[in-house]
């Protein structure tokens, strides 16, 4: 049996509808059009264009999979290997998409799990996730709070305030080994096999004791949950363009 090859494999989960942005019957939001492409494309394509990703595996709403295969092959995104209909939550559409990357690489693989409506991240961290993750095992996608954040159970009171230089937002990618994030995953199942309270793999690696690795990540890098995400997430990508157009000086650095 020919071994498989350690790859490294982008993880995209986009398999929501996006109710708090669109409503019950209107289109998913990773498939509406900014600046006339999806923003699953967005996403995809930033994957894509990364020398040192090998391999890009979707997990998409089950209604829209026809539709995905189709952009795919429009956008001409060659690393698309594997597309599969989404679970009943992000955490499920991950774990089905690392089966079947199990499948085809090699469990020393590292995988880069990003959310499908979170295309404004930069080649830099990119890179520095698969650095990282090949150096500690891990990487954690994150930026330091600006705001106070205040903890609370009851959402009346806050029960403690952390200090603000001691906050940060876990962000996405999120990189781990193909072996490790799997077993978290079947361990987590076990007990919990809806993922009650697992918001990310970060989550889900502390619950059992491990401590990923964090990396700073680039400010902008939002994800797409309400119409105003939205707005910002147009003018962010023209800004961008316009500093590729024009350079930095143009806005007074």
């Amino acid at each position: 049996m020919q071994n498989k090859k350690i790859n490294n494999i982008a993880v995209i989960f986009a398999g929501g509808v996006g109710k708090r942005l669109n409503g019950e019957d209107s289109v998913p939001k990773q498939f509406l059009k900014v600046n006339d492409k999806p923003i699953i494309i967005h996403s995809v394509e930033l994957f894509q264009k990364n020398e040192n990703i090998d391999k890009i595996y979707i997990a998409i709403v089950p209604t829209h999979l026809k539709y995905m295969h189709e952009l795919v092959e429009y956008y001409h995104l060659s690393k698309v290997a594997g597309i599969i209909e989404g679970g009943n939550s992000g955490q499920e559409s991950i774990y089905k998409i690392l089966k079947l990357a199990q499948k085809e690489n090699s469990e020393e693989s590292l995988v880069l799990i990003h959310d499908g409506v979170r295309p404004n991240i930069t080649q830099e961290v990119i890179n520095k996730n698969i650095e990282n993750a090949m150096k500690f095992g891990s990487a954690v996608t994150c930026t330091p709070c600006y705001e106070t954040v205040l903890i609370s159970k009851d959402g009346l009171v806050p029960t403690s305030v952390p200090y603000r230089r001691e906050t940060y937002t876990a962000q996405a990618p999120q990189t781990f080994k193909l072996k490790e994030i799997l077993k978290a995953h079947e361990i987590e199942r076990q007990v919990n096999p809806n993922y009650v309270d697992i918001i990310d793999s970060c989550t889900l690696l502390k619950k059992q004791g491990k401590s990923p690795y964090m990396i700073r990540g680039n400010f902008g890098n939002i994800k797409i949950t309400t119409i105003e995400d939205l707005y910002i997430l147009r003018a962010l990508i023209r800004f961008k363009e316009d500093m590729e157009a024009f350079g930095v000086n143009k806005y007074g650095d």
